[in-house]
């Protein structure tokens, strides 16, 4: 055996590691150069179109996909509510209930009055969260919440209370997601700046802007009949007023009508 030649080799293979190692480390080292660059100067555009924020999170997220699917009410379900009539065509998705007292409101509304009511008195109240009280429509909506994470404009998931022309609560509907499980395994999501630069590249985010508010939540991604699934998804609330929603796994820009979620 020759050791020279042994020798020689150990050291050519050493080096071509070490220079394979090295340019990881440069090209590495590159990207997040320019990484800090495109956000900095992301930023610097923030500020130049008056645009304001809070202080966003900075550390790596990880979520995931989720199923669920919604739940079919029954008598059974129907018959653990005191003091309330349901209607309903067994089964159904849909929980229709009149109140037999009223509950009355306070002249300015605040969610905390009528917090001891769903949590007492509705079917699985506690997974439920204020969302807003709409004037218009005369309606209080919660929607349902997973791990704390709110499920976001879901039809298939929340509560809508009617109040009557004397500010009175008198009625309300419920729907509900039952089975909800994790269909994948967690991934890095994407950051809240990036989203908040993508709502702006879109002409979404409107110069003099203020975003009051940025929470995780979940969106449906695809809705059938008998299940949906659901993706993590970023909030921003402008001026205490409009809601905008990226999808924190794709990136793309999520718009909610009236009817469908």
């Amino acid at each position: 055996m020759d050791w020279s030649k042994i020798k020689t080799i150990f050291i050519l293979t050493f080096l071509i590691l070490d220079v394979y190692l090295l340019f990881q480390f440069m090209k590495v080292r590159d990207a997040n150069q320019y990484e800090v660059v495109t956000e900095a100067s992301f930023v610097e555009k923030l500020e130049q179109e008056d645009i304001v924020f809070k202080e966003l999170p900075k550390a790596p997220i990880e979520d995931q996909y989720l199923s669920a699917k919604p739940k079919m009410f029954t008598r059974d379900d129907s018959a653990k509510l005191k003091g309330q009539t349901v209607v309903l065509k067994e089964p159904s998705t849909v929980l229709n209930v009149k109140l037999d007292k009223p509950i009355a409101l306070k002249p300015k509304f605040e969610a905390a009055e009528l917090t001891p009511f769903v949590k007492d008195n509705v079917l699985y109240g506690d997974q439920y969260q204020f969302w807003k009280k709409d004037d218009k429509k005369n309606t209080i909506i919660y929607f349902q919440h997973y791990e704390n994470m709110t499920l976001y404009e879901n039809l298939s998931g929340m509560i809508t209370f009617h109040i009557d022309d004397h500010n009175q609560i008198v009625s309300y509907e419920q729907t509900y997601l039952e089975d909800i499980a994790k269909m994948t395994e967690k991934e890095e999501i994407l950051p809240p700046l990036k989203a908040l630069e993508t709502l702006h590249q879109k002409g979404a985010l409107m110069p003099k802007s203020k975003i009051t508010k940025v929470e995780l939540g979940y969106s449906t991604l695809i809705q059938l009949a008998a299940s949906q699934a659901l993706a993590p998804t970023w909030r921003f609330v402008v001026d205490d007023k409009e809601s905008l929603y990226v999808n924190a796994l794709e990136g793309q820009i999520i718009e909610f009508n009236s009817d469908e979620n």
